[in-house]
């Protein structure tokens, strides 16, 4: 049998991921980017994979947490071909209880989460201790969850880039034109593109903007308190973010909503306070009109597929959805679920 040839478009989170996934099946991968590796808003700086709520459980709350399953074993096996570091830890998330309603919802959540999360993992209230990395809560109470884990989108982009060449795949920076089998991971662009061949909007872009500290807090559990998400880094850094902005002025530049980001974190973790910012950061994210990921057949174009959308779930996604288009592309065998599905868009 002849060896599969995919050629995937784009360098970020997806399009990594699913060149890598069909390179380990054995496929010649070829990826291509304009700009370079993570060079979109894969090349962020928050990196928090944090599940759904456990309750209400549907499609895309099983797909997820799937993925963020897998994680546990795939990053450190990007790790070890590479020879890169991904930044991958299963830290966990701490959340604080301000009202007694937030607290009455978060004790129903643990019974669900121990459900359906299939002791994989835990949701539980615990005392807020008595530390300096503990968040304000106006209960005295936190939400502590073991499946929320965090990456450096950087670094692991940059080590999947690096399992890519040590499969045998390239990577390819610059124009170049795909050739038979095409994968479409191109973000923000991507979603344009169909939208004006379908005479529609199937996405846009939402802008994030978030910040990197000086603080070193290694090991750490993550914090998400509202918009709030605060992420310690294992390279001595921790991660600040994020807005979410449909009207904007500038896609790429940071002002004065990311300082009242960083202002409610020092109100969250008063450690903060004092910690130098030294580097802020903004893009846009691909959101697709379902808000889920978009995957499966581009419309109109055979041989070729579709896999955007990721918004602020993608790399906890992408495990997964790298399975999933690797199974479709390579096997011809469809187990995306239907809010994922690029009809699902228009």
């Amino acid at each position: 049998m002849a060896t599969a040839e995919i050629t995937v478009m784009g360098a970020g989170i997806f399009g990594l991921t699913i060149a890598y996934a069909c390179a380990t099946r054995g496929a010649k991968v070829r990826v291509i980017d304009r700009t370079g590796v993570g060079a979109g808003c894969s090349g962020g700086v928050v990196g928090m994979l944090a599940p759904h709520a456990p309750e209400n459980w549907n499609e895309i709350k099983a797909f997820q947490f799937d993925s963020l399953i897998m994680a546990r074993a795939y990053w450190p096996e990007v790790e070890r071909l590479s020879g890169l570091p991904t930044g991958y830890g299963q830290v966990g998330r701490l959340q604080p209880i301000n009202t007694d309603r937030a607290l009455e919802l978060a004790r129903e959540r643990c019974d669900t989460a121990d459900e359906v999360w299939q002791c994989k993992a835990t949701w539980k209230v615990i005392d807020t201790p008595n530390d300096d990395w503990s968040p304000h809560s106006q209960t005295g109470l936190l939400i502590h969850d073991t499946l929320s884990a965090r990456i450096h989108p950087r670094s692991a982009c940059n080590a999947l880039a690096g399992a890519i060449r040590a499969l045998g795949g390239k990577i390819v920076i610059g124009d170049e034109a795909p050739q038979g089998c095409t994968v479409w991971a191109t973000g923000l662009a991507g979603l344009q593109e169909l939208s004006a061949e379908v005479g529609k909007q199937v996405g846009n872009g939402v802008k994030g903007q978030a910040a990197v500290l000086g603080l070193d807090a290694r090991g750490m559990a993550q914090v998400a308190a509202g918009p709030v998400l605060i992420v310690p880094h294992d390279n001595g850094t921790v991660a600040v973010g994020s807005t979410s902005e449909r009207d904007f002025v500038s896609a790429d530049k940071t002002d004065d909503q990311l300082d009242d980001i960083l202002m409610q974190a020092g109100e969250v973790l008063p450690v903060l306070r004092n910690a130098p910012v030294i580097e802020r950061w903004a893009g846009l994210r691909p959101r697709a009109k379902s808000r889920a990921p978009m995957l499966g057949a581009y419309p109109g174009r055979d041989g070729q597929f579709i896999a955007n959308g990721g918004f602020k779930i993608g790399f906890g996604m992408a495990p997964k959805v790298a399975q999933v288009m690797a199974d479709l592309v390579l096997e011809g065998r469809d187990t995306i679920p239907d809010r994922f599905r690029v009809t699902a868009n228009l």
